[in-house]
């Protein structure tokens, strides 16, 4: 018998509550009975995404979806954005701007780095015309976390609208859209929310308003005029993925039991564990200071393919990691601790790391990164 353990930064694991929500009988989704489940859900949204005066938007589809919604309904032909790109989800953005026509300012950092709040101050005073700043939050593919606090300041200060990819930040990193001005955020059911793929939420403040309405770039399924419409009646345009916001509710009921605050604290705690059982493997950690509580994202040893180590632990052991992506295939490793995690998933996750590297041949101490995470865990 093998059972099987997933550290990935999604799809994550989903609690057995929220398991069976899912697998209730469907129900069709005009009807009192959904509209009810609707209705409850877009408030508990509200409490996610730490808004009063923001409308959250269910939409069936990944984050991607919602990334792409986002685009399509901000912006308008010829109009001009800043991206901030520090790894594969911050170049999304850049690649889905382009695939719309929009012009784009480029902010980089490296693969591991986190973008400068001075850089995008900069390009903001150089380029007046800019008419939104899209940024992401948690970089999933490095592990990076960025202020988007001090960026949502800088971003204010010269009137451009803010839209943050937060697919893998909230539920996991503190994100009070209203009290950093925020004007449009996105994340997806795989993530903090516990969920299997297939939703993507996307919060809309007041001010963004004015830009949906006159945005002139195509779009049908993904209209925000037409989601908006549609939540007043508590329903949606389209279809919905009726037992994906079934399961949804409950995982939000599990959220708001648990308490946001809580929910952040112990992403934290978690992740400074693990990244405490790395140290003590003698591994180096990718992101350094930077390092975000979804994901903690470690250097390949020499001479170890870490590939292959991956695929063992996964397919003989059970226990799923990922690798790096692009350029950073076979260069890095990721651990993610997102969701439905606790204490002795991490303790089983850094076990896994210890096996997986002797086996292939790398010098490990055996239970030296175990007792570094029970040490960490105690004196939290």
């Amino acid at each position: 018998m093998k059972k099987n353990y997933l550290f990935t930064p999604g799809p994550t694991q989903v609690p057995p509550e929220v398991l069976l929500a899912e697998a209730q009988p469907a129900i069709h989704h005009r009807t009192p009975q959904f509209s009810r489940i609707f209705k409850e859900l877009s408030e508990d949204l509200k409490y996610l995404f730490q808004t009063e005066k923001g409308e959250v938007f269910t939409l069936s589809s990944s984050g991607t979806g919602g990334m792409e919604a986002c685009v399509a309904n901000m912006m308008s032909k010829g109009e001009k954005a800043l991206v901030l790109s520090a790894g594969k989800f911050g170049e999304r953005w850049a690649e889905l701007c382009s695939v719309f026509g929009v012009e784009t300012v480029i902010a980089k950092a490296e693969y591991g780095d986190a973008i400068d709040p001075a850089d995008v101050e900069s390009i903001l005073n150089q380029h007046k015309d800019i008419k939104a700043v899209f940024a992401t939050q948690s970089e999933t593919s490095t592990g990076v976390l960025h202020n988007i606090e001090k960026i949502a300041k800088i971003v204010k200060g010269y009137g451009a609208l803010l839209i943050v990819d937060s697919i893998t930040g909230i539920g996991i990193h503190r994100f009070p859209f209203d009290e950093w001005g925020v004007d449009v955020a996105v994340t997806g059911s795989q993530k903090g929310c516990m969920l299997p793929p297939g939703l993507a939420f996307v919060c809309v403040s007041p001010n963004a308003w004015d830009a949906v309405e006159a945005s002139d770039l195509p779009k049908y399924y993904w209209d925000f005029k037409k989601m908006r419409k549609s939540l007043k009646d508590d329903t949606t345009a389209f279809t919905p993925s009726v037992s994906l916001i079934v399961a949804m509710k409950k995982a939000l009921d599990m959220i708001k039991e648990e308490g946001i605050t809580n929910v952040w604290k112990r992403h934290e705690r978690l992740a400074s564990a693990t990244r405490e059982g790395v140290k003590a493997l003698g591994l180096e950690l990718f992101a350094g200071a930077n390092s975000s509580n979804v994901v903690t994202s470690v250097k390949a040893p020499e001479g170890v393919e870490i590939g292959a180590v991956i695929k063992k632990l996964r397919d003989e052991h059970g226990v799923t990691f990922t690798g790096g992506q692009g350029s950073m295939k076979g260069q890095i490793f990721r651990i993610g601790h997102i969701g439905y995690i606790d204490e002795f998933d991490i303790i089983t996750a850094i076990a896994a790391i210890e096996k997986g590297l002797s086996e292939a041949g790398h010098t490990i101490d055996f239970g030296k990164g175990i007792t570094a995470v029970q040490r960490a865990l105690a004196n939290s």
